[in-house]
């Protein structure tokens, strides 16, 4: 994959010397270094920042960033050729806010989007479970038939959201995957104050789906399960990232506290990997908590592991 990143694009008023001798950016397949220079400016440089970064050294005259797109809050475009990171460089200074604006100048590195790129997965862990190996838990952002990933983060209100969560059970017996909880909110971090949007709650149940076109997917193997989330009002034109719980479940313990429930225009709460048990989703309306001593053994017959999928951004399709 190597030769993708030797496609590296660069843009903005930081691309290059050529338009801007101050700024010299270098990018890199994970990373970007940039060199601010300014003789002849009234900047400190120590009050520089890149995106939420200072610094890695200062000179005379100079400072030198060296970061990696994770970090600093670099924001990422996904177009469907492309992938592009940008950033903000600007003094930190409340003294004269005309001189900060007209110091500020927009970082953005852009390379060619591998074949096999995946949008990419937080805490992606290998936890121990029972049987030998080790398990690797995913969530993503798929295309609309889910026959590969997205070819952009950004959705229109209304629209569908295609997800996919599996786990790689290398040499485990089959496992079932379920969502416990899911939410979304506008952090990468979830706090008690957070305001968040419920998608999936009660431990299981896809309560999105009774006023929307959420849904989930038939599955292709109990590895996996699809989902569809309707683009919501929640946080309209702000990164918003979904917080969800996956587990890692025997097949044959499917109960009130590990299931997979969505809600069927004029039919009600369906299971959806036995809808002749959908009696196991009566709890959805409820309380799913009361028999939650049926998990005890929970050690012993999976495990679960929380991730973070996004930024993801829905847009005023009326704007």
């Amino acid at each position: 994959m190597a030769y993708f990143w030797q496609n590296a694009l660069l843009f903005g008023l930081a691309a290059a010397a050529i338009v801007n001798a101050d700024i010299k950016v270098d990018c890199m397949p994970d990373s970007v270094s940039v060199v601010w220079t300014g003789s002849h400016s009234q900047v400190d440089p120590s009050l520089l920042r890149l995106g939420g970064c200072p610094p890695a050294s200062i000179s005379a005259g100079e400072a030198f960033f060296q970061v990696k797109f994770s970090d600093c809050g670099f924001r990422r475009l996904v177009t469907g050729d492309q992938i592009e990171y940008s950033n903000d460089l600007a003094p930190v200074s409340s003294i004269d806010a005309t001189k900060m604006a007209s110091s500020s100048h927009l970082v953005i590195c852009a390379f060619e989007r591998p074949i096999d790129w995946l949008p990419p997965m937080y805490n992606p862990v290998l936890l121990d479970t029972y049987g030998e190996g080790e398990l690797v838990f995913h969530l993503v952002l798929a295309n609309d038939d889910f026959t590969g990933p997205a070819l952009s983060t950004a959705f229109p209100l209304g629209s569908l959201i295609p997800i996919v969560a599996t786990v790689e059970q290398q040499s485990h017996q089959p496992l079932l995957l379920v969502i416990d909880e899911c939410v979304a909110t506008t952090a990468p971090e979830l706090l008690p104050e957070s305001k968040v949007y419920p998608l999936i709650t009660n431990e299981g149940c896809f309560v999105d789906s009774k006023g929307t076109r959420s849904r989930f997917e038939q599955r292709v193997t109990v590895s996996e399960l699809r989902m569809y989330i309707q683009a919501f009002k929640f946080a309209v034109g702000e990164e918003v990232f979904l917080h969800c719980q996956l587990v890692a479940w025997d097949p044959s313990g499917l109960d009130i506290s590990r299931k997979a429930c969505h809600y069927v225009k004029g039919h009600g709460w369906e299971l959806l990997d036995d809808p002749s048990a959908s009696s196991l989703c009566g709890c959805c309306e409820s309380s799913c908590a009361a028999k939650r001593t049926r998990r005890s053994g929970s050690g012993n017959h999976g495990v679960s592991k929380n991730l973070v999928l996004g930024p993801i951004t829905v847009s005023d399709s009326m704007a």
